[in-house]
């Protein structure tokens, strides 16, 4: 009989929110570009390197040219180089989403986030939609109009992943995390872009309470509109875990089933997304590997996958190949934050929860 630890508590499981975002990102990082960096391409890689099953971040290239193709920032993200986190984006929002509820506290409003990023945050630093919406707030406009003046990228996922710290900090209680989530994501995201981040909300918000992961996926699908192409991919995924199909023939049928709506909208990488989460059945290292192995957005599904799997397992259970290397430290472009300590953030994460 195998022997069941305690529960793990609040501080663990949002320390572990903290490590799996950050860890899941360094994992995606240097195959971040979908069109080049295929789901077949690569399991190539890995089979190479005699990386399968993914256990620990990725290999280094094992020739020269084939490190041309990843991205720069690989030096400092693959096996043996890496030490403490490197900067991105996807962790910047977090730390970005943090400062915001330190500031304005829950009641705060989408004008009052734009104000933050352009005090906060540098203009080169951000992409996409966030690009967009900075402009628009830099030359005067304001929300709505920040999300849909000349802003072509309003269903991409940027919105996402800037959702983790709604979830961190509204544990348990998904439709509050959903609202603060949606109150961010107006700024610069519509349509499937929003829902995407009131989705990732309370899923990770979900996570905190969830019985399986199954039960936090079927949650979290409660706070978007059902007849939603979000909800539905999100469904469509689900079902086919359900009747059986294996991971490949899943994200297969996904990708037909999504075709046409590009590497970064947010529809094809929630089914990379719900796939990994599913088919890893709560283990921290299988999501955060099946999720990054599905391609496309790749550091930030890993990102997200490894903030609901380390809600879910706790920061305790997280294991120590995934951990370790980070040294307690985030290099982050976020003014006033380079170089913060992770169990600070987490800390920091914890008393806001406690007092919403």
């Amino acid at each position: 009989m195998t022997a069941v630890g305690p529960e793990p508590g609040l501080a663990d499981r949002i320390l572990g929110g903290w490590l799996g975002r950050i860890a899941g990102n360094m994992l995606g990082k240097p195959v971040e570009q979908g069109e080049v960096w295929t789901r077949e391409r690569i399991d190539r890689y890995l089979r190479r390197a005699d990386a399968l099953p993914l256990t620990d971040y990725l290999p280094g290239p094992l020739s020269e040219s084939e490190g041309l193709d990843l991205r720069p920032e690989w030096r400092s993200c693959v096996r043996g180089r890496i030490h403490g986190s490197c900067r991105d984006d996807d962790i910047d929002y977090a730390i970005l989403g943090l400062d915001l509820l330190e500031t304005h506290g829950f009641a705060f409003t989408t004008e009052q986030v734009g104000d933050l990023w352009l005090l906060r945050l540098p203009y080169l630093q951000t992409f996409t939609a966030e690009r967009a919406a900075y402009r628009n707030l830099a030359n005067g406009l304001k929300p709505p109009l920040t999300a849909t003046y000349d802003n072509p990228y309003q269903e991409w996922i940027g919105a996402l992943i800037r959702a983790d710290v709604h979830g961190w900090t509204s544990p348990g209680a998904p439709r509050r995390a959903a609202a603060l989530a949606r109150r961010d994501a107006v700024l610069s995201h519509t349509g499937n872009g929003v829902y995407g981040a009131m989705w990732a909300a309370a899923l990770i918000s979900a996570a905190f309470t969830a019985p399986t992961v199954r039960h936090a996926v079927d949650e979290a699908l409660t706070v978007i509109p059902a007849s939603s192409r979000l909800a539905r991919t999100v469904r469509r995924v689900a079902s086919l875990h359900e009747a059986g199909l294996t991971w490949e023939d899943t994200l297969t049928t996904l990708t037909e089933e999504t075709a046409g709506l590009g590497w970064i909208h947010t529809v094809p990488n929630a089914a990379v997304l719900t796939a990994g989460l599913l088919y890893g059945d709560g283990g921290f290292t299988r999501t955060i590997a099946l999720t990054v192995r599905g391609g496309l957005d790749t550091d930030s599904n890993g990102a997200t996958a490894g903030s609901v799997a380390g809600v879910l397992c706790g920061a305790s259970a997280v294991p120590a190949q995934w951990k370790d290397p980070l040294q307690d430290t985030v290099r982050s472009a976020v003014f006033g934050f380079d170089g913060v300590r992770i169990s600070e953030l987490a800390e920091r994460t914890l008393r806001l929860a406690q007092v919403g």
